[in-house]
């Protein structure tokens, strides 16, 4: 019973920035790595950046070195700074978390957020 909720979409012009928002709730034992996806129009899925529990992380070529993946494990929260957007960021973002739900059954597993649209328009 673990629910992750994001916020922080909407509409940006080219070299705006946003910052994305994802905070999970429900039976939480232990939150592992996080990460975000993104989903654009005819486009598969792709990781976008994950960050472990120790701080390690990783980008997409296409967004490194203006995107910026964090945790504050006090809020169960990932955050996402997206800046300098371009045009072809314009996508459906998602949130995942490996989550342990209860010590009893511990083992992880993946929960997804429902997803926010950022557009990028001039």
């Amino acid at each position: 019973q673990v629910q992750l909720v994001e916020s922080g979409g909407g509409l940006v012009q080219p070299g705006g920035s946003l910052r994305l928002s994802c905070a999970a709730s429900g039976s939480i034992f232990r939150i592992g790595a996080m990460g975000w996806y993104r989903q654009a129009p005819e486009k598969e899925r792709e990781l976008v950046a994950d960050i472990s529990v120790g701080g390690r992380t990783k980008y997409a070529d296409s967004v490194k070195g203006r995107f910026t993946i964090s945790r504050d494990d006090t809020k169960n929260t990932v955050l996402l700074q997206m800046n300098s957007l371009k045009l072809e960021d314009t996508a459906v973002y998602y949130c995942t978390m490996k989550v342990v739900g209860d010590y009893a059954v511990y083992v992880y597993s993946d929960y997804w957020g429902q997803g926010t649209q950022v557009t990028v328009s001039s």
